[in-house]
């Protein structure tokens, strides 16, 4: 049985869209946007329901909650166009929200795919906690994202940080650089076609495997809190 990815015609349509970013233009064009983009995208989602508890056994991959609507959302932004001209897909912690813990993502656009994970926007309660258990689990934490095999898929973890070690940790602390970041992120970006490639879940499924254990350190203080509330 072959697995799934997209198409030419899945980039096509992306490549059109950006040109035509106009609720006149994608409307008579909607079926063809769900055969083409859509459909390839819920195959995936729910190929990986099979594959993702294997190694990653709290996150969620089900299409109604994973997949990104491709209408944006435009009332607090400058920006008016109303279509995303990429696809998307979360996979969540399944005892937290979707967008309230660490998990799993990748986008297709016509020219790159991204793939990657982490938390984007800790709020601040969560945040304290996450550091809390960086400071008291460095090493495991470096064992993961500083391993050969992490740092050659995806580089040193980013995302926006404090110049200070914040308030409540020791300056000297030996995990400062993980200390001071403000959101967690790993990820890797290829070419538009590596997504039309019949290798493409074999390689996405690879990926997502190397990010599990950078998201379970993530969640474990997160799922933690979540329990101890209930």
């Amino acid at each position: 049985m072959g697995t799934p990815h997209f198409t030419d015609a899945t980039l096509k349509f992306l490549r059109a869209l950006k040109r035509h970013n106009n609720r006149e233009w994608f409307r008579p064009r909607k079926l063809q946007y769900d055969e083409q983009v859509r459909q390839p995208m819920v195959e995936i989602i729910e190929r990986l329901a099979f594959d993702l508890p294997r190694f990653a056994p709290d996150l969620v991959a089900i299409p109604k909650i994973s997949m990104y609507r491709i209408y944006r959302d435009t009332r607090f932004s400058s920006d008016k166009t109303p279509l995303k001209t990429h696809i998307a897909a979360v996979f969540p912690h399944r005892a937290l929200t979707k967008h309230g813990g660490a998990g799993l993502y990748f986008q297709v656009a016509s020219d790159e795919v991204f793939v990657g994970g982490g938390i984007y926007a800790p709020e601040p309660r969560q945040l304290y906690h996450l550091r809390e258990h960086i400071a008291m689990n460095h090493k495991r934490l470096r064992a993961v994202v500083e391993s050969p095999m992490f740092y050659r898929s995806f580089g040193a973890i980013s995302g926006q940080r404090l110049q200070r070690v914040p308030r409540g940790f020791p300056k000297d602390h030996p995990a400062t650089e993980y200390l001071k970041l403000k959101q967690f992120l790993a990820g890797s970006q290829h070419a538009g076609t590596f997504a039309t490639n019949p290798r493409f879940y074999r390689s996405l499924l690879r990926l997502f495997e190397r990010l599990a254990p950078f998201i379970h350190f993530l969640n474990e203080p997160l799922d933690t809190q979540t329990r101890f509330r209930l």
